[in-house]
């Protein structure tokens, strides 16, 4: 039976008993000092290294949250600039996310229309054409961020691959960065603001979507804490979207500006914090320790944002 994404995200956020997900962004010059060192005297100060310092990383960090998440998310632009070490070091943490149980989401933030968006969902989520008629994957992520500017037409090749290989996808709504109100934030015609706008959208597609076995569609929606007035309205307009949550930690949210995305069931929000997680070895200059940091890290983020929950009568477990 093939895995599916919302069912094995619900279950897997119940089971830890956690709505953090860390994001893995492997910033080359923040990587401790020591794994850097040990691929050069590998490889060689060279690209490789380079990749080999981004798994040995990456690896790590999963190792240290694994009991305190249901998912990672990976930013493909930190793996990208290195060309194709970057994407092979991708690869491989994908593959040990899984190996640790953990669901993944890669941050692709694409968009693009006909046989160039097909491309795109085979290779990320699907399977692509190999030898003698045989499909493989590839990148095998379990759920993607997808850009809708350019309409249903490009979404529609993902909602495809996802219908098909269970698998789930995030469309930017309201973003987390503070140039988001020039575009997403202009009034239409009808009254509506242009994120309000492609919400309905998001909650439209995403119907046919819905799973049988717990109340969330397999097309969710990125929505930042850092615009928490918007939370509300946001979860009118889109009931049984899942909510991928940036903007925490780093970006300045915390945990009561959260606590509008989830619905009443105490689910539906995935609260993601990558820098304040993966280098929370900078705050004490620990370079040696940074498993260590991101695990006190991750644990009292989960603890902070179930204590607001409580607080706010919507925790989903005693």
């Amino acid at each position: 039976m093939p895995k599916d994404f919302i069912v094995d995200l619900v279950e897997g956020v119940q089971k830890k008993k956690s709505h953090v997900c860390v994001g893995l962004d492997p910033d080359f010059e923040r990587i401790p000092g020591h794994i850097k060192e040990m691929a050069i005297n590998e490889y060689g100060p060279n690209r490789r290294a380079i990749g080999e310092a981004f798994l040995n990383f990456n690896r790590e960090i999963i190792e240290a949250v694994k009991d305190s998440v249901a998912a990672v998310k990976l930013q493909i632009a930190f793996f990208e600039e290195y060309g194709h070490w970057g994407l092979k070091a991708l690869e491989e943490t994908i593959s040990f996310a899984h190996h640790k149980k953990l669901l993944t989401i890669l941050d692709i933030k694409r968009g693009d229309i006909g046989s160039t968006a097909a491309a795109y969902s085979r290779g990320y989520l699907g399977g692509v054409n190999f030898w003698y008629g045989v499909k493989k994957k590839v990148f095998n992520a379990d759920a993607v961020t997808l850009n809708p500017y350019l309409g249903k037409d490009s979404v529609e090749p993902f909602l495809r691959e996802m219908e098909e290989n269970k698998k789930g996808a995030f469309v930017l709504v309201k973003t987390s960065n503070p140039g988001s109100k020039d575009i997403q934030d202009l009034r239409l015609e009808s009254g509506e603001l242009l994120y309000e706008k492609v919400a309905m959208m998001v909650n439209n597609w995403g119907e046919y979507l819905v799973s049988e076995k717990v109340p969330y569609s397999q097309l969710g929606a990125v929505t930042g804490a850092t615009f928490s007035g918007a939370a509300e309205k946001l979860r009118d307009l889109m009931p049984k979207s899942y909510l991928l949550v940036p903007g925490y930690g780093a970006q300045g949210a915390g945990p009561e500006d959260v606590i509008p995305f989830f619905n009443e069931d105490g689910l539906g929000a995935l609260i993601n914090a990558s820098r304040s997680i993966i280098f929370a070895y900078e705050k004490d200059s620990y370079p040696d320790q940074h498993q260590w940091a991101a695990r006190q890290a991750v644990e009292k983020m989960r603890t902070d944002i179930n204590s607001a929950l409580k607080k706010a009568g919507r925790l989903a477990w005693d």
